[in-house]
């Protein structure tokens, strides 16, 4: 069934000022289905010749959201599109790009198909961590990827205790500690040593960051179990970021309660859209040299 898309929003990245002529050409394409708005992260104006639009209004207005750049940019269009059912593309202009799953030279033939309606559609869960002192909260914040813990001194490890649905796990040495969606198991969890999780997996991993203890090993948990960090007596401060922004100072007073989030993203794919042919392609597997 044909897509019906009355207004586009497009996110690009902060340093898409030296890739203007890509830019113009996506809004080109998109232009000729619907009207679109534009927001640039971290600029004020975007760098073509159209009127940018706060990130809160983009999400307000459009019908789908389109990024171009890489998973970065995809993961904040994401957090802004919670609580809405708007579905969301990402064309790769970065690295790996296991989100952001569209090239650029593909892009325009996709996106006729899109329009066709010849596409597939993912759900993926968010995750909240509730921030804590003692029994005050203090804020919350929603993560895609994870929400880390880590040592606030660079060159330090810190001591913390992890608890889910009330049981203590473990009480661990490390720089920090990982707590991941299956959409984040292949980001910053991958290469802690975390288990690649399939995306329609409804589990939570927790992965330690180089780990003091050898047996420290990665632990895949239900996500409909809640998981509780706090810092152990013997640590000074520490930090805690959801996929890599909102970052909070966090002291021995303070507790993360980690949930899985009850509204989910919608991801839109190309139609023949195989998760381990993504797979294959960012991590080089069945490579022969």
């Amino acid at each position: 069934m044909p897509a019906n898309f009355q207004t586009i929003g497009l996110v690009v990245r902060s340093d898409m000022q030296s890739r203007q002529q890509r830019i113009q050409q996506v809004v080109d394409v998109l232009a000729r289905h619907a009207k679109v708005i534009v927001h640039c992260l971290d600029f004020d104006q975007p760098p073509v010749a159209l009127s940018g639009v706060s990130l809160n209004q983009l999400v307000e207005d459009a019908d789908l959201v389109i990024t171009l750049g890489g998973d970065g940019t995809l993961l904040t269009a994401a957090r802004a599109l919670v609580d809405k059912n708007t579905p969301l593309l990402g064309i790769n202009l970065g690295r790996l790009g296991f989100l952001a799953d569209v090239s650029y030279d593909d892009f325009e033939s996709y996106f006729d198909a899109v329009v066709a309606g010849r596409y597939s559609v993912e759900k993926r869960f968010f995750i909240e961590g509730k921030f804590f002192d003692g029994d005050d909260l203090l804020s919350s914040n929603i993560a895609l990827n994870d929400i880390i813990l880590h040592s606030y001194e660079s060159a330090s490890m810190i001591e913390y205790e992890v608890s889910s649905g009330g049981d203590l796990i473990h009480v661990q040495r490390s720089d920090g500690v990982i707590v991941t969606t299956p959409t984040g198991s292949t980001a910053y969890a991958l290469s802690g040593g975390g288990p690649i999780m399939h995306p329609l997996l409804d589990t939570l991993a927790i992965v330690p960051i180089c780990p003091h203890t050898l047996s420290n090993r990665p632990i895949v948990l239900p996500a409909d179990q809640p998981i509780e960090i706090r810092l152990g007596q013997d640590s000074l401060l520490a930090k805690v970021s959801y996929d890599g922004h909102s970052t909070k100072i966090v002291n021995r007073e303070n507790r993360i309660l980690i949930t899985r989030y009850s509204e989910p993203l919608t991801l839109l794919h190309p139609e023949d859209y195989d998760y381990f042919e993504v797979l294959r392609e960012k991590l080089f597997w069945s490579t022969h040299y």
